[in-house]
């Protein structure tokens, strides 16, 4: 069996808020929207790709600590393919993002950019020519 990527899951004080930015900034479907036995409000949303961003408040009881969409150790961001790098800065900064690195020319047919989500998650765009 090959070992697939079932869904990222994403931490937030405001799980619903978090997961409506997604539907507008990224187009993913909102599937479903419950509160779990262990206290969170728990969004699983799909990509138009089919993966599963889940979202999540804290649990009953869990301390979180803080988000960083800076470059640091552990997972660091997800992205996300782009057909047009400046024309998604805008409109991603237009709904509430940061850019915070780039346009940068990775190689000679691909162009990345970091930025900031709402709630501090870090996210990368890719642009391929």
């Amino acid at each position: 069996m090959p070992y697939l990527v079932n869904h990222i899951h994403l931490k937030s004080n405001d799980p619903k808020a978090s997961a409506d930015w997604f539907v507008k900034a990224f187009n993913v479907e909102i599937m479903s929207d419950t509160t779990r036995p262990v206290g969170d409000r728990f969004i699983v949303t799909k990509t138009e790709g089919g993966l599963a961003i889940n979202i999540s408040g804290a649990r009953t009881g869990e301390k979180l600590g803080p988000a960083d969409a800076n470059p640091h150790l552990g997972l660091e961001h997800f992205g996300f393919d782009s057909d047009d790098m400046d024309a998604d800065i805008k409109r991603l900064v237009g709904l509430g993002a940061t850019l915070k690195e780039g346009p940068i020319q990775n190689a000679p047919n691909v162009r990345i950019a970091f930025i900031a989500a709402p709630g501090d998650v870090r996210i990368e765009l890719i642009e391929r020519k």
